[in-house]
């Protein structure tokens, strides 16, 4: 029989760091503004979030998200995956 070798080297693919919102509800907007619909920030990172909503949004689906509800400033969003009522989005600049 031959010996396997095993590489103990590993890839480690570094992800953006998070920073947790605390579960906040906000908002997503569509329609240019004219549909509100709540949902909550579960993380954020430089290049997108994850979100929970009871809206069914389909991958590649495009919105403008309050990070802070408060705030009239929204960043567009395009849904890169979905599982059940949570969703990963990006952020479009």
């Amino acid at each position: 029989m031959g010996r396997m070798i095993v590489d103990e080297q590993r890839t480690k693919v570094q992800r953006e760091p998070r920073r947790e919102l605390r579960k906040r509800p906000t908002w997503v907007t569509i329609d240019n503004g004219m549909t509100k619909i709540e949902c909550v920030v579960l993380d954020v990172s430089p290049g997108g979030a994850k979100i929970a909503t009871d809206a069914a949004f389909d991958v590649r689906d495009n919105f403008q998200l309050a990070l802070v509800p408060e705030h009239a400033t929204r960043q567009s969003c395009e849904v890169v995956w979905r599982r059940g009522k949570t969703y990963g989005v990006k952020f479009l600049s």
